[in-house]
């Protein structure tokens, strides 16, 4: 990362430990009166006002919220095993030149099969989680556990559980770990939608690996929108969460989770008193789908939208700036076919209001494909309503990993996690490209060197359009199967072992 420019950052965390440091107060000149009366403090009434009539202030019992709730979060340690390249011995390596060929022994060893194999490395990651349901399931992060070949699950009592991840959906960041454990505790939800700017909020999680870590802050902004997280309101939060903490609960004062931490703000990495939540009706209704269905469906509106600025604002005849200002329209989409026109500015979407251009994707994300929605929007100095058949999004549906539940767009055997190509990348590779977008890659497929964003086009010579033709193809197979894999410009076929 370069210097001096910000980045939004996940906060899985390596197996590192972070320094801390303290500071003190300069001392004051003259001591400090003792009695309350000489600090001129006033004493509280029984109804808990003070002597100028403003209502006292108290501080919340962070240590309760804490006891309560620290048998139901989790630390969760995500194994990915990686091939490594040896490089050769005498004199050769990965560079050009005849020096690789010079050596008689580089030679030998090509010649026995023995280039290149080393053993592979295990890498840990670790991150945090919280329990939903007695019976073992489990909300964090997906980038906690994407293309862990094996997830650990240790809880406040320290014992230890292997993980399965049940499912995960890339675009929200929500995974769904099971555990084989009966009778745990769990968290209470909250609902994100009766936050306020300014409440107190606690997180607690496992940052750089210390369990139970609580820290507290309060809710500095809402329906915040971040890179590649445009489906997603964040919360944002001056509550201070590092890596590791990721996927771990966000709580308000009464106890209940109100978001899963995901995101820092920073500039270095570490925390700087920017932070981000999902909100936990966002994540609930990822899981029940997950858990249901395999995948996440979403509404869309087949619109390209952008900020109202006062400029545009006066342009359009509005009196502020509000709203959703539509720049582009998806031929023969929902908004095209319900009579929506580029410069119409969208003011709500299913009665809830459209303050700004980000809070629109959220809404028509969460709607039900197939349902109609009441779209108002404002165009030749008036507004109007317009009902819109949402569709369903295509190319953002969830990818399970590793798991064998029908109707999940994975590979099964393989461990890869996969989708079709979206309309607009497949622009990018020419038109007439096909195939599948690796989304994840773990066990059989992690270990062949197969990483997210690799295009599977063809299985033992045979062209792949959808996941049920990679499925089909690989259930025909007995020991191997040899998948044809474009990289950037390179495109080479990949022999995995079938598990």
């Amino acid at each position: 990362m370069k210097p001096g420019m910000l980045a939004v950052s996940l906060l899985a965390a390596l197996l590192t430990v972070g320094g801390c440091s303290k500071s003190s107060e300069p001392q004051q000149a003259q001591a400090q009166p003792s009695s309350p009366a000489a600090q001129g403090a006033s004493t509280p009434s029984p109804a808990g006002v003070q002597a100028s009539g403003a209502p006292m202030q108290t501080l919340p019992d962070f240590a309760t919220i804490a006891e309560a709730n620290r048998g139901a979060v989790v630390n969760i340690t995500s194994t990915v095993t990686r091939p490594r390249q040896m490089r050769l011995p005498f004199g050769g390596g990965q560079g050009n030149g005849d020096e690789q060929d010079d050596n008689p022994m580089n030679e030998f060893l090509r010649r026995f099969g023995m280039e290149g194999q080393m053993p592979p490395v295990p890498q840990q990651g670790m991150g945090s989680g919280f329990i939903v349901d007695a019976n073992g399931v489990i909300l964090t992060n997906a980038h906690v556990v994407e293309g862990a070949d094996e997830v650990r699950v240790r809880l406040a009592d320290r014992r230890e559980f292997k993980g399965k991840i049940a499912g995960l959906d890339h675009t929200t960041d929500i995974a769904v770990v099971r555990i084989d454990a009966k009778g745990l505790p769990t968290v209470k939800l909250g609902d994100p939608s009766k936050i306020r700017v300014g409440e107190w909020v606690v997180a607690i999680g496992s940052p750089f690996g210390f369990d139970n870590t609580v820290t507290a802050g309060i809710i500095s902004g809402t329906s915040r929108s971040l890179p590649e997280g445009s489906y997603v309101p964040f919360i944002q939060t001056d509550a201070a969460v590092n890596p590791g903490n990721s996927g771990g609960p966000l709580f308000n004062m009464r106890g209940e989770v109100i978001g899963i931490n995901s995101a820092i703000y920073s500039r270095t990495g570490g925390y700087m008193g920017l932070a981000f939540a999902i909100p936990i009706d966002v994540a609930k209704s990822v899981e029940e789908q997950l858990l249901k269905t395999g995948k996440v469906e979403r509404g869309r509106l087949g619109v390209g939208i952008q900020e109202v600025s006062a400029a545009l604002a006066r342009s359009f005849g509005l009196e502020r700036p509000q709203g959703a200002l539509v720049s582009t329209l998806e031929s023969g989409g929902p908004a095209e076919k319900a009579g929506i026109k580029p410069g119409d500015v969208i003011l709500s979407f299913n009665g809830k209001p459209i303050e700004v251009a980000n809070e629109l994707p959220p809404l028509v994300a969460q709607t039900k494909p197939g349902t109609k929605a009441e779209v108002e929007v404002w165009r030749g100095g008036r507004k109007q309503t317009l009902g819109v058949a949402v569709a369903e999004m295509k190319g953002e549906q969830a990818a399970r990993a590793g798991g064998d539940k029908p109707g999940a767009q994975e590979g099964g055997k393989l461990g890869l996690a996969v989708r079709p190509l979206t309309p607009e990348e497949k622009k990018q590779l020419g038109g007439r490209a096909q195939g599948l977008v690796v989304e994840g890659a773990s066990g059989p497929a992690a270990k062949a060197g197969i990483r997210r964003g690799d295009l599977v086009t063809a299985v033992n010579g045979q062209p792949v359009k959808s996941v049920d033709e990679l499925r089909a193809l690989i259930e025909k197979s007995k020991d191997s199967v040899a998948l044809l894999i474009r990289r950037g410009d390179a495109t080479v076929f990949v022999p995995i072992e079938v598990g």
